[in-house]
């Protein structure tokens, strides 16, 4: 195999990091007059067609926050204009938080989102590590919103989705939520820690480990497929989008990329804080949607969805799968030395480069089909950088932090 797939060759690490340099190019188009994230299109065009949604604006504030401190000179101006979107035209001033996003025309989507709410606390903090105007003031009112009204500290979990005006709360509760939660609570304990001293973030930690022992609970009692739908009383619904699999944000059956991604997570909060009971777990849910899910129907890729039984429903490839597996997979080999984990994140790079990487206008194919072939049905263009552009910096982070305080610490990709 080319060592330009191999973990720890020069090859490797220069493949990576030409390909985060490329992102970074590819993406420098977003902002719109306010601020917001456009949409991108298949090589970069801004879709102005689209609502600047908040979720994206929140990745794309992440992402050249660390382009900046990785050193790229066009990043800053780019992550002051995603924070100024953030403080300004998507926030709330009114009922606060943050809107889903504002139609072309100015109207705004409906509903106060976690996911997007964890998405804003993740690039407020990444964007507060960089030194990016606005941002310490963004997460100060980011982490207050989300105290107030997503973090139930009963359950030790987090609420879905509110009405606009933060008076009526849906009884949907969901997994995604909660792990882009662990995401944005881990971040922040990070940042914390190098702006504020040792220990300060640890609050966020300690909830970040009582999401996890949740999902560990629920792995165990389902061969570690996860169940993503529940409701108000924490309840999975196995059945929810039965009629409607490939839902975007709300798929039915299992989802393997979100099974990998969470090993890794919880591999980060274990490393983090210095306990190792979930290891194991975090192994099991990783081999549990590698066996379910890549290869799985006689070509390459990773199946988006499975059923109970671990039976591929939703064929189509996402590119976010791929890149959750590449750290993944790279994580899980430094951190217990097992070389099947090394095995593995060479025949991803190799998919990359063969299948998924656009080598004519750019970035990531976001969806192809079961032969590998371009399908625009669930995601269409190329809306962000987030996934694909951590997957060229975490797979030689340090393991134990959130990869803007990885690069922070200046050990990335060396």
């Amino acid at each position: 195999m080319d060592n330009k797939y191999i973990f720890g060759t020069e090859e490797n690490i220069e493949f990576l990091r030409d390909n985060s340099k490329r992102l970074l190019d590819f993406g420098r188009r977003f902002p719109s007059p306010g601020g917001g994230s456009y949409y991108l299109g298949d090589n970069g065009t801004p879709w102005k067609d689209r609502p600047i949604e908040t979720w994206i604006t929140c990745r794309m504030a992440h992402v050249y926050s660390i382009g900046h401190m990785m050193g790229d000179p066009g990043s800053r101006v780019l992550a002051e204009a995603a924070v100024k979107g953030l403080l300004d035209e998507l926030y709330d001033g009114d009922n606060g938080g943050w809107f889903a996003g504002k139609n072309p025309d100015g109207s705004i989507l409906p509903t106060k989102q976690c996911y997007a709410h964890a998405f804003v606390i993740l690039a407020a903090s990444s964007a507060w590590l960089a030194g990016i105007n606005g941002a310490e003031k963004l997460l100060d009112m980011a982490t207050l919103t989300y105290d107030r009204y997503f973090w139930d500290d009963k359950t030790g979990l987090s609420v879905d989705t509110w009405n606009t005006e933060f008076t009526e709360l849906d009884d949907y509760r969901g997994l995604n939520a909660n792990m882009h939660t662990v995401e944005a609570f881990l971040a922040v304990a990070d940042a914390m820690d190098i702006m504020m001293g040792p220990g300060s973030g640890q609050v966020y930690r300690i909830r970040a480990g009582r999401i996890i022992n949740h999902v560990v609970g629920w792995a165990n009692e389902n061969e570690y497929r996860l169940p993503e739908h529940f409701s108000s009383d924490w309840k999975p619904d196995y059945d929810k989008n039965i009629d409607k699999p490939d839902d975007p944000f709300k798929p039915y059956g299992a989802t393997p990329g979100h099974g990998i991604e969470w090993a890794r997570l919880i591999t980060q909060w274990c490393l983090a804080s210095k306990r190792v009971e979930h290891l194991d777990n975090a192994c099991a849910l990783y081999d549990r949607a590698i066996k379910d899910a890549w290869n799985a129907d006689g070509a390459e890729g990773i199946v988006y969805t499975t059923d109970w039984e671990g039976k591929p429903v939703v064929h189509d490839r996402m590119h976010w799968t791929l890149a959750e597996a590449i750290n993944t997979s790279a994580v899980l080999y430094r951190v217990t030395r097992d070389e099947r984990y090394a095995r593995d994140y060479s025949n991803f790079m190799k998919y990359l480069d063969e299948v998924v990487l656009d080598h004519t206008t750019g970035s990531w194919f976001h969806q192809l089909d079961e032969k590998n072939q371009l399908k625009e049905t669930v995601w269409p263009g190329k809306s962000d950088l987030y996934h694909a552009f951590q997957a060229m910096l975490i797979p030689y982070s340090r393991p134990e932090l959130s990869i803007a305080a990885a690069v922070q610490d200046g050990t990335i990709n060396e």
